[in-house]
């Protein structure tokens, strides 16, 4: 029998498009922080898929990184 893959959870998949989109952009974690005006440690903790993030730090992120949400998701 075919073993199926496991779907990547939503907190890991924004993670993942978050760093993407930083990166795609040049900018550092710290740099994104002072854009959304989030702190910098917690910026990082997104990243790593640590944070349950709220929907309005969703927006802050997409804002920063000239993005949609939907972008990120």
């Amino acid at each position: 029998m075919k073993k199926r893959k496991e779907p990547v959870p939503a907190r890991q998949r924004f993670a993942i498009n978050l760093r993407k989109a930083r990166l795609m952009r040049g900018i550092s974690q710290e740099e994104l922080a002072e854009l959304a005006e989030l702190h910098r440690t917690y910026v990082g903790s997104v990243e790593r898929g640590e944070r349950n993030i709220s929907i309005d730090n969703i927006e802050r992120l997409a804002k920063a990184l000239q993005l949609e949400i939907i972008d990120l998701l």
